[in-house]
């Protein structure tokens, strides 16, 4: 996120970091990156150590549930996925603390860039081995992130001004002109949500596209931010690799299955940016960024 969370504390963060992870720990940087969870650079006296996390919970997690993701993911690398770049454990095996009503986690500081075109060939071979692992205990399992009724209740929050923020109004209009096809994007979801019931669920990282992945200094390619690890159906994870251009029957993939969790990421996203427009905002670059999502989810083929 490109704002800092009004709720953390810098000097808190710092403490909890150097109690929990490492004593040598000396500053903390906030760095705008990313979208959805919060980061810092923790620094000894000459350089970046660790990459500091702090999840907001409610939504798609409790404690419990991102403890798990995490604690699955060092899993992962252990049984030997070693492009997974994970969380550290603490002192306890824990992978998280609890801090400031959500949790913080650190993981090791790795050099690079993320973002650009998707490795292809790269990523189809990680996902290959991370499918082919025995599933970690207590991950999530995959569930509809949207109800049946998502359209009406969109439309009752539309029935209302929305903010008050200066996107409001703009984003309340956008919703409204696509409440019909939204109810068949839903009515459509929960029909294929039914059949991937009966597929075979494997370990999926979730969101496997370029901006999860690190390309580091020496050319290293890793796997990042394995909050949203989850036991599904491949196709969670091998619809990255169709939207980026690979054939389906290339990658094995299912285009009954493609289609769920492509409709799946539009109706969360849209339901997720309807609820923070309807709210007050005030315009950040956070909001920016919220607010072509939103666009972009409605209106793309």
């Amino acid at each position: 996120m490109r704002e800092r969370p009004e709720e953390v504390d810098d000097a808190d963060l710092l403490a909890e970091v150097r109690r929990a992870w490492d004593a040598d720990i000396g500053r903390v940087e906030h760095l705008p990156v990313g979208f959805g969870a919060h980061h810092w650079a923790a620094y000894d006296e000459r350089r970046p150590l660790l990459f500091v996390t702090f999840d907001r919970l409610g939504g798609r997690h409790t404690a419990d549930t991102l403890e798990a993701a995490y604690a699955g993911a060092v899993s992962l690398r252990e049984a030997g996925l070693d492009v997974a770049l994970t969380p550290l454990r603490i002192s306890d095996g824990r992978c998280t603390v609890p801090f400031a009503g959500g949790a913080l986690s650190c993981s090791p500081w790795r050099d690079g860039r993320s973002g650009g075109d998707l490795d292809i060939a790269w990523t189809r071979r990680t996902l290959a081995r991370l499918h082919a692992m025995t599933p970690p205990a207590g991950i999530r399992p995959w569930a509809p992130l949207v109800g049946p009724d998502l359209a009406d209740r969109t439309a009752e929050l539309t029935r209302r001004p929305w903010g008050p923020g200066p996107y409001a109004e703009r984003a309340r209009a956008a919703v409204i002109e696509h409440l019909a096809p939204l109810a068949t994007w839903t009515d459509r979801y929960h029909r294929l949500a039914a059949v991937a019931r009966e597929r075979a669920w494997v370990a999926t990282h979730g969101e496997p596209h370029s901006s999860n992945q690190l390309l580091t200094a020496d050319g290293t390619r890793l796997l990042i931010d394995w909050d949203t690890l989850t036991l599904a159906p491949a196709e969670l994870d091998l619809r990255t690799l169709v939207e980026a251009g690979a054939d389906p029957r290339d990658v094995g993939a299912d285009l009954e299955m493609v289609e769920l969790f492509d409709l799946e990421w539009r109706l969360d996203e849209i339901n997720q940016y309807a609820a923070w427009f309807a709210a007050p905002h005030d315009g950040t670059a956070d909001d920016g960024i919220a607010f072509g999502g939103l666009l972009h989810e409605l209106a793309r083929q």
